[in-house]
């Protein structure tokens, strides 16, 4: 006779799975759908899960803001991290600008969640300061030394190419997504061709 066992766990497994991808997909769809703070109640009835499997997956709703962080770096990665198609540091500045405009316009959803939330997160904020930290490494590698080194240019280019800004165009100013990202190329055109400025800034 067989033993079904093995089965059985496989079948339990696959479920296990199953349920924990429904739930972050739910939880991605509520927060896309615009829900800045899903209840535990609406994920697990737009995953067709009981809330007790929720809670059996993720420790608290911190843990899920977590996995979903991870599944959105992931996605954004797809947009951003291609080899650039320019021979030049200008080409490439331009392209890394529409790169970040199409993956800023994704992960706007996600971040305005993320700020109603973290400030009781473990995750959250320390995920948001490596992504901007990562973000300034891929300019400062683009950038030749004469603005690599210009502290001025370089906070000010760092800024402009910044979510925060991308975000108060889109919402504050009303602006298009074509429309923020032709204002960014043009703040970052003003910058490269402004003058060097004071070093004081490096002091």
């Amino acid at each position: 006779m067989t033993d079904a066992r093995p089965e059985i766990v496989d079948g339990r497994r696959r479920r296990g799975r199953d349920n924990r991808d429904r739930i972050v997909a739910a939880m991605m769809a509520l927060v896309r759908a615009g829900e800045v703070r899903p209840s535990a109640e609406q994920v697990a009835a737009r995953a067709d899960v009981g809330l007790r499997t929720v809670f059996r997956h993720f420790e608290d709703m911190d843990a899920l803001y977590s996995e979903i962080s991870r599944a959105m770096e992931a996605e954004v990665r797809a947009l951003v991290d291609r080899p650039f198609e320019a021979a030049d540091w200008r080409g490439r500045l331009i392209e890394e600008v529409e790169r970040r405009a199409r993956m800023f316009e994704a992960i706007r959803p996600f971040r305005r969640a993320a700020v109603a939330v973290q400030h009781r997160s473990k995750f959250l904020k320390p995920d948001y300061a490596r992504a901007v930290a990562e973000l300034r490494e891929r300019l400062t590698r683009i950038l030749p030394p004469a603005f690599r080194d210009d502290p001025a240019r370089l906070e000010a280019l760092d800024l402009v190419m910044s979510f925060e800004a991308w975000d108060r165009l889109r919402d504050a100013q009303a602006l298009s997504p074509d429309r923020a990202k032709a204002v960014i190329e043009a703040a970052v055109a003003s910058i490269l061709d402004a003058p060097q400025a004071s070093s004081s800034m490096s002091q």
